[in-house]
């Protein structure tokens, strides 16, 4: 018997339809995304892996994406789970310019222990030698596999298994262009079988401490990106608009700008959290006598906007800067 597998599409590349078979790049101008059970008729050899449920929520730009749909995804995947007890993993499409920040706090909120998995496409479904189609295949059968049970949020693309917490898109226009920098990939979805060869270490899903279930909002926390000149006026607008915390991207290891560095210690402050991170894109940072006489935090590995959304949701829980360290050392 064929695994069970709930397909929910929220739009993007991969539910695209362009003008013709060569519209790579213009494709939004369209106006042509398919819902779920549309673009599941689409590639009609998902059920040769599958029995899907195709779930509809809306199709929306995933630059567009904010706190409102990832509650919605979050509740929504809970109350699959809940209907049907025989699921054996839920895929997710969704457009790849938000795509891994809508894995993390999924990572971090989702109270289901089947496999979540996040599939997108650098090609319409259109498109001559789209990747959308064999994308979804494999994003099911990784969800359906009994070994991703654990990992946590996954995201799919290129035949490549990623976890949700390392993952970050790296190319504009390129399929290979979602990549884990310091440690790689989780496993493939190949032709004959569904290969893991790590597991994450952090802790995940579905045993956090964090339930964005009750709440309209996160805290604001913005993310000030260091420049060579940067003079703290960003810093300055963030806090007057009334951030909670700041995200520092800072240079690699860990650096501000001197303008920025005097801005930020002027927000720890005023009751600011700032974590340091850097604009690197890998690599961790260190928590200096600079940085801790400072007041600062650091992000170690995570990139900003990932950092931001794991800060968001510590202040959700607490303002004391050793338990949201803590997190940060345990998610």
């Amino acid at each position: 018997m064929k695994p069970k597998v709930a397909f929910i599409g929220t739009g993007g590349t991969i539910a695209s339809i362009g003008k013709g078979p060569l519209d790579l790049q213009d494709y939004g101008a369209n106006g042509v995304v398919l819902h779920a059970d549309e673009l599941i008729a689409r590639w009609p050899e998902t059920a040769l892996v599958a029995d899907v449920l195709p779930v509809r929520y809306r199709n929306i730009p995933s630059t567009a994406i904010d706190f409102a749909d990832w509650k919605a995804l979050a509740l929504l995947c809970q109350r699959l789970v809940a209907e049907h007890p025989d699921l054996s993993g839920i895929v997710i499409g969704h457009g790849t310019a938000t795509l891994e920040e809508t894995a993390y706090i999924l990572n971090l909120t989702l109270k289901v222990d089947v496999p979540v998995v996040l599939v997108g496409a650098q090609r319409p479904s259109s498109a001559l030698s789209t990747d959308a189609g064999l994308n979804i295949v494999n994003a099911i059968r990784v969800a359906a596999s009994a070994e991703a049970r654990g990992m946590g949020v996954l995201v799919l693309l290129n035949d490549e298994i990623q976890a949700a917490r390392e993952v970050t898109k790296t190319a504009t226009l390129r399929t290979q262009t979602f990549r884990t920098a310091d440690f790689g990939v989780l496993g493939h979805a190949d032709g004959d079988a569904v290969a893991f060869y790590r597991r994450p270490l952090r802790r995940c899903c579905p045993d956090t401490e964090f339930d964005i279930s009750e709440l309209d909002a996160l805290p604001r926390v913005d993310i000030a990106y260091a420049y060579a000149g940067g003079d703290g006026t960003a810093v300055r607008a963030f806090t007057a608009a009334g951030a909670k915390g700041i995200v520092s991207a800072g240079f690699a290891p860990g650096f501000s700008p001197p303008g920025d560095f005097e801005a930020l210690k002027e927000a720890v402050a005023q009751g600011v959290v700032v974590v340091q991170c850097t604009r690197a894109g890998s690599g961790r940072t260190f928590r200096g006598s600079r940085l801790a006489d400072a007041g600062f935090l650091i992000a170690d590995n995570l990139i900003p906007q990932k950092a931001r959304i794991l800060l968001s949701l510590a202040l959700t829980v607490t303002h004391d800067l050793e338990q949201i360290a803590r997190m940060f050392r345990t998610y």
